[in-house]
């Protein structure tokens, strides 16, 4: 029963990604965190990361969903720097071992030197991720 119900469940989420109308998401400008603090540093923003791995699902579906939304995407466009950055891949494991991460994706708010203001672990929806947002920018610390 309860695997009906997450399959369900799942098959919704899709359908409201596909549902929804024009091609808005995120724009990850940075591709590395070098490239993220010099980026945030000039232009005086925080850091958004997504901080995941190719392998997990919630992941994906945050890609396919949250990141899509119209509303979430312009907000972040406009007040953050976002990075995108596969945990697995280059330099990155000995981030998520400073950050001390344990599970993806791990949604990360940081100031121009890198200090964490907030973070979130898991799949977050996109009124969730908004207020997520909107706390962490209410708190700038040392941009």
């Amino acid at each position: 029963m309860m695997k009906l119900l997450f399959k369900t469940l799942l098959v919704l989420l899709f359908v409201g990604a596909l549902a929804q109308t024009g091609k808005a998401q995120i724009n990850f400008t940075a591709t590395n965190w070098q490239q993220a603090l010099k980026q945030a540093s000039a232009q005086k923003k925080l850091i958004f990361v997504d901080a995941y791995a190719t392998w997990c699902g919630p992941c994906k579906m945050l890609k396919a969903t949250t990141f899509r939304d119209k509303q979430v995407a312009e907000y972040f466009n406009k007040n953050f720097v976002n990075a995108a950055l596969d945990m697995e891949q280059g330099n990155n494991p000995s981030l998520a071992q400073q950050w001390g991460m344990r599970a993806y994706p791990t949604l990360i708010i940081c100031n121009s030197k890198g200090e964490v203001i907030l973070n979130t672990v898991g799949y977050i929806n996109a009124k969730d991720l908004m207020r997520f947002a909107q706390d962490a920018l209410a708190s700038k610390t040392g941009i």
